[in-house]
C-alpha cells in the first residue's frame, strides 16, 4: 500500500484538474486568433468582391491576446507540474513547509489583466460600431 495514498490521490487530481483548465485556457487562446484571422479573410473576400477595402479595427490585439493566452495555458502546465512533484515530496516528507504561492497568483494576475483588456477590447468594438 502507498504511504499516505489519498493526500497523493488529492495531489493528482488537482494537478488533473490544473491540466484541463490550462488546455481550456490554450483552446480559447486558438480559438481567439482563428476568429481573429477569419475576420481578416473574410473582409479580404468582401472587398474582394465588391472592389472597397473593409477595414478590421484591432487586428493585432486579437492575435496578441490569443498567443498570451496560449502562452499562458502553457505555463500553467508547467507550473501544474512543479507544484505536483512538489507537493508529492511535501506530503512524503516528516517536516512541515509552508506552501509558496507567488506563481499562482502571477499567473492569476495575468489572466485578470488578460480578461479586463478583452472585455475593454469587445465594449470599444461595439461602441464604434467595428
Amino acid at each position: 500500500m502507498i504511504r499516505n495514498f489519498s493526500d497523493h490521490a488529492a495531489n493528482e487530481r488537482t494537478f488533473l484538474a490544473w491540466v484541463r483548465t490550462a488546455i481550456a485556457v490554450m483552446a480559447f487562446g486558438f480559438l481567439v486568433a482563428k476568429f481573429n484571422l477569419f475576420l481578416k479573410i473574410a473582409a479580404q473576400s468582401l472587398a474582394g468582391a465588391s472592389g472597397r477595402v473593409i477595414a478590421v479595427r484591432g487586428g493585432g490585439f486579437g492575435d496578441v491576446a490569443g498567443l498570451v493566452l496560449i502562452v499562458a495555458g502553457t505555463t500553467m502546465v508547467a507550473v501544474a507540474a512543479l507544484r505536483f512533484i512538489r507537493t508529492g515530496r511535501a506530503i512524503d516528507s516528516p517536516e512541515q513547509r509552508i506552501d509558496d504561492t507567488r506563481m499562482d497568483l502571477a499567473l492569476a494576475g495575468l489572466m485578470v489583466v488578460l480578461g479586463i483588456a478583452l472585455v475593454v477590447y469587445v465594449f470599444h468594438a461595439l461602441l464604434t460600431g467595428l
